[in-house]
């Protein structure tokens, strides 16, 4: 499980902002292979219980098997962390001591060429992080008009050349629909006029408009929105509330967050600046370099 492309990130850090205690409830909304939450799982001991929930099947059957052996009760769930309050309610669980969601694509996701997230591999045009959803990338990317799909690139990836990237993906769709992940590296590269074999800077050029499709395609931000709204009524007071992201706009809207309902009475920020690996975890485990770490503790007795 902690090879360099399954470690998970700031373990130490969030076990300690957590503070996972004997006989605590546990909410894991993004499971992923179980990295968090068996470290968690071991905390609570016995008496404790393990609520994890993901969207990947593959994933949730490789997390169930290494949480085999958790001294504590455990739930799996495939859902979406959109619904966590009303699928908490259905299985029984009035409520958490701690709820924790790791953000963005997982290991397994990125390591295989046929899920479409990666330009690292070619595969097809998918990035679904649930197979359920109908939608894939490649819809996007050969049916939105130009401007909708620069607009897109432009708000989820932060991308300031959207405009020029979705006139060449337009031009290049009219010759040949643009089906798999190798061949849209290759159109954002000549859009760019990049040759990402020889560039100087550490981000390849497709990565932002990698990651604005991989966000619409699952609506992450959509689904984090209705999570932070659900996450007070969830945890008991005293509960806290760990969010672990990748680039701002995840961060952003965590921060925000936390500090309106700090300002409102539900929470305390536990960290007034987001924990980020150190040069250590770094260097052992490169998915850390982007992660940052924010906590809140649910006031008590205060209403929301």
């Amino acid at each position: 499980m902690d090879d360099a492309r399954h470690t998970p990130v700031l373990v130490a850090p969030v076990l300690a902002l957590l503070d996972p205690q004997p006989g605590d409830t546990v909410v894991d909304v993004t499971l992923g292979l179980g990295g968090h939450a068996f470290r968690l799982a071991s905390a609570v001991g016995a008496d404790g219980l393990l609520v994890g929930m993901d969207v990947d099947v593959r994933n949730l059957q490789i997390a169930e098997q290494h949480l085999s052996s958790a001294s504590c009760s455990t739930v799996f769930l495939r859902e979406n962390f959109a619904r966590m309050g009303e699928v908490l309610a259905e299985a029984g669980v009035s409520g958490a001591d701690i709820v924790l969601a790791d953000l963005g694509v997982s290991s397994t996701q990125l390591d295989e060429s046929i899920r479409g997230f990666s330009f690292q591999q070619d595969g097809p045009l998918d990035m679904r992080m649930d197979d359920r959803l109908e939608r894939t990338a490649a819809d996007l990317v050969n049916q939105l008009p130009e401007s909708a799909l620069a607009d897109l690139i432009y708000q989820n990836g932060q991308e300031h050349r959207s405009r020029r990237i979705a006139k060449e993906i337009v031009r290049e769709r009219k010759v040949s629909g643009i089906r798999t992940t190798g061949r849209l590296s290759e159109v954002v590269c000549r859009a760019l006029r990049v040759n990402p074999a020889s560039r100087r800077s550490k981000i390849h050029p497709a990565t932002r408009v990698f990651q604005a499709l991989r966000v619409a395609v699952n609506d992450e931000m959509g689904v984090l929105d209705a999570f932070l709204d659900q996450v007070p009524r969830v945890l008991k007071p005293g509960g806290r509330v760990g969010v672990i992201s990748f680039h701002s706009l995840e961060d952003g809207r965590v921060k925000w967050d936390f500090r309106a309902r700090q300002k409102a009475g539900v929470y305390e920020i536990l960290t007034k600046r987001p924990v980020q690996a150190d040069d250590e975890e770094k260097r052992s485990n490169p998915r850390s370099r982007s992660a940052k770490l924010r906590v809140a503790r649910r006031t008590e007795g205060h209403m929301d």
